[in-house]
């Protein structure tokens, strides 16, 4: 069954065209009285009124194209037997309510998926659907918004069971069985597989698997169940042809996976033919007759123009009928255009003859159907901008005020345009409205254009985190040694002078090699002194030393919200004066920038990863020089793909010094042990480490009613 006569069933199913039995003969112990819809601030609230409380819970299912919900009031009854509602709102269209056997089926009509929720407040049963359309893939159906979170970790919804049944047809049908039916739900294809997330939805480890499923005899070969930072992801591995539907109720989501069966009696262009073999031997047979064969080897109504005339010799053994039509017809100059099961055959130069005047007729007909004036309220987009894009214009016309309208040849640099020669369309910035006069058919293409740019577009927070560790590591070591005597001086008495030449000054050292001073500290110091016993010689040893450590860390933590391909930037830091000369050779206070600087532009991809094209600075305040400060400058560049949610290191610098600096005596310095006495030692080791890291998030769609 092809996928629109398998949504048609569907939706027969669901509008319940059976012969419904007259309530009059049926006994049921609850009835429904009316329903009614109502907007609700950001919700759509639909009533069911009943005659008592459910005794049990409703059964409710949705599907996805068409985008309906169905909830079942068992042993409950419907006087009228069968009504039909009109309410013509943005979400919901309609509704019907009608009768089978001992049970009430109430089906929603809606314009598009949406998450809804349903309770019970006495006599009435209420459904509450979200205006807000759904932030996942435009081409994803979204069943449900995941839940709020609560404050307990064990409500968090999972799955219970992935249960694999062949259908009717060889059809596969997977069912997943979830602990809650507000799980959010997107489904989508992607290539050959079919890609379920069950967003918010945890994974048991058991279930993290391949499933191989081929012995079903199923177009799904088989299912892979992977947790993805929190969701539950099923990839179904179909092959061959095959289409897909799926459906959820109460807690179980089916997918439906059927093969697709091909119709023998379908002509195929291009150079695939599968149409019911047959084999042809004629000579010098009647063209007319020859079609006559067709229409009765495949059934099809087959209408020959008078213009077709002539004789064909061939001879075809084993071959597709459609290839044998065409082969026939090319031979002829034929060509042939199908109309549900009617074929109608003709000379090529004929039917271009034909389409030709009924495109001019159609043309015709546009250009004396009357005029229509329509207002659209444009909500996302900028209603200049959209007049530029149905217009085709690429240049001219002010953003952010009323445009005049643009009629037939419009302005320059008009490329295309939506409209018809004769539409026209006028732009107001203050009510952002767009004011269009085309035919209706043209009135119809805009309002469909206008349903698929006119959206909500997604949010993403980026924040940075820019780490600066330093590791420093000083030690200085040093010594004084000095050799003094005593003499006999009539005037001060008993002195001490140095005894070794070389020593300029009274009780000087005769070596000084001392620690030097670290960040402004000086080093400590220990001395001896060894003297004979009669104290008329001395020996003075002065040691210094002086160690420091020294570790640092600056984290920088820039974060930015912006639209999605929407370049975003955010910095702080300071501004550094300099003098600069100018044109006439005075001089002029310009300014130099020392920023925190984060620059980013987010793309998000279908699969609901961030593809970053980023640019980061962190600069800061160096050395001050003769021309003023010097900017210490650290900056990354770059494009990078993240999960959702996940975090990248970037970037990163890391630096290591290590120096070793010896003042010493020659000779007496390298003595081993005794040489530290003739020399000091000054250590150096620094190391410092730049990262950068980057972690994005996807925000949830502002809540706007639309």
């Amino acid at each position: 069954m092809t996928l629109g006569r398998w949504y048609r069933a569907l939706a027969g199913a669901m509008t319940m065209t059976l012969v419904l039995a007259a309530p009059a003969a049926l006994a049921q112990g609850n009835q429904v009285k009316s329903v009614d819809a109502n907007v609700v601030g950001e919700q759509t609230l639909f009533t069911i009124d009943l005659q008592s409380p459910p005794a049990q819970k409703p059964a409710d299912f949705t599907t996805q194209n068409p985008a309906r919900i169905a909830i079942d009031f068992f042993d409950t009854g419907f006087a009228a037997g069968r009504a039909q509602y009109d309410y013509a709102g943005k979400l919901l269209r309609g509704a019907s309510v009608m009768q089978i056997g001992d049970r009430t089926r109430v089906v929603l009509d809606l314009t598009r998926t949406a998450t809804y929720r349903t309770e019970v407040r006495g006599n009435q049963f209420l459904v509450l659907l979200d205006n807000v359309a759904p932030a996942a893939r435009a081409a994803a159906p979204t069943f449900a918004a995941p839940a709020a979170p609560t404050a307990v970790a064990a409500a968090r919804a999972s799955v219970r069971n992935i249960d694999f049944r062949r259908g009717t047809d060889g059809a596969g049908r997977v069912v997943v069985d979830l602990s809650s039916r507000d799980s959010g739900i997107n489904i989508a294809q992607q290539g050959q597989n079919v890609v379920v997330d069950f967003l918010g939805t945890s994974l048991p480890e058991n279930l993290r698997r391949r499933f191989d499923v081929s012995d079903f005899g199923t177009p799904v070969q088989g299912m892979r169940a992977t947790d993805a930072s929190g969701n539950t992801r099923l990839t179904i591995e179909p092959r061959g042809n095959w289409e897909y539907s799926s459906y959820q109720t109460d807690t179980q989501f089916v997918v439906e996976v059927r093969p697709i069966k091909e119709d023998p009696a379908k002509l195929i262009s291009g150079p695939g033919y599968r149409g019911e073999r047959l084999s042809l031997n004629f000579q010098n047979i009647d063209i007319r007759s020859l079609l006559q064969v067709f229409a009765d080897f495949t059934n099809l109504n087959i209408i020959t123009s008078d213009t077709v005339q002539g004789n064909i010799t061939l001879r075809l053994k084993d071959v597709p009928w459609d290839q044998a039509l065409q082969i026939v017809m090319d031979a002829k100059g034929l060509a042939s255009r199908r109309n549900g099961n009617v074929l109608w055959v003709a000379p090529k130069a004929e039917l271009a003859t034909k389409e030709k005047l009924e495109l001019e007729a159609q043309q015709q007909i546009n250009e004396l159907e009357p005029i229509r004036s329509q207002v659209f309220q444009l909500n996302y987009q900028r209603a200049e901008d959209v007049r530029k894009m149905l217009l085709g214009i690429t240049t001219g016309g002010a953003a952010g005020a009323a445009v005049p309208a643009v009629g037939i040849g419009g302005a320059a640099g008009v490329a295309s345009r939506m409209l018809s020669k004769r539409g026209s369309l006028t732009a107001d910035a203050r009510t952002n409205q767009l004011f269009v006069s085309d035919i209706a058919s043209k009135l119809e293409e805009v309002q469909g254009f206008l349903n698929k740019i006119d959206i909500p577009v997604r949010q993403v927070i980026i924040e940075a985190r820019i780490v600066e560790a330093t590791d420093t590591f000083s030690r200085n070591l040093g010594v004084k040694l000095g050799f003094a005597g005593q003499y006999n001086n009539a005037r001060v008495g008993n002195t001490y002078s140095n005894v070794l030449p070389g020593a300029n000054s009274d009780n000087g050292p005769f070596l000084s090699l001392p620690a030097g001073a670290i960040n402004g500290t000086n080093p400590a110091n220990i001395a001896v002194s060894i003297f004979n016993s009669a104290a008329t010689r001395f020996l003075a040893l002065e040691l210094s030393a002086l160690e420091a450590d020294g570790k640092g860390k600056i984290i920088s933590s820039p974060r930015v919200v912006t639209a999605n391909n929407i370049k975003a930037l955010i910095e702080q830091g300071t501004e550094l004066p300099y003098q600069a000369a100018t044109s006439s050779g005075a001089t002029s206070v310009q300014f130099r920038k020392a920023n925190l600087k984060l620059e980013v532009t987010p793309q998000i991809t279908p699969e609901g990863n961030v593809l970053l094209d980023v640019d980061v600075n962190k600069d800061s305040v160096g050395i001050q020089t003769t021309s003023g400060f010097a900017i210490d400058t650290k900056h990354v560049q770059t494009q990078v793909l993240v999960d959702n949610g996940g975090t990248v290191v970037i970037g990163g610098i890391y630096t290591q010094t290590e120096s070793t600096d010896v003042d010493k005596v020659p000779f007496l310095g390298d003595i081993p042990v005794l040489g530290y006495l003739f020399k000091n030692n000054a250590k150096v080791r620094n190391r410092t480490e730049l990262l950068v890291f980057l972690t994005p998030r996807v925000l949830n769609e502002s809540v706007t009613l639309k």
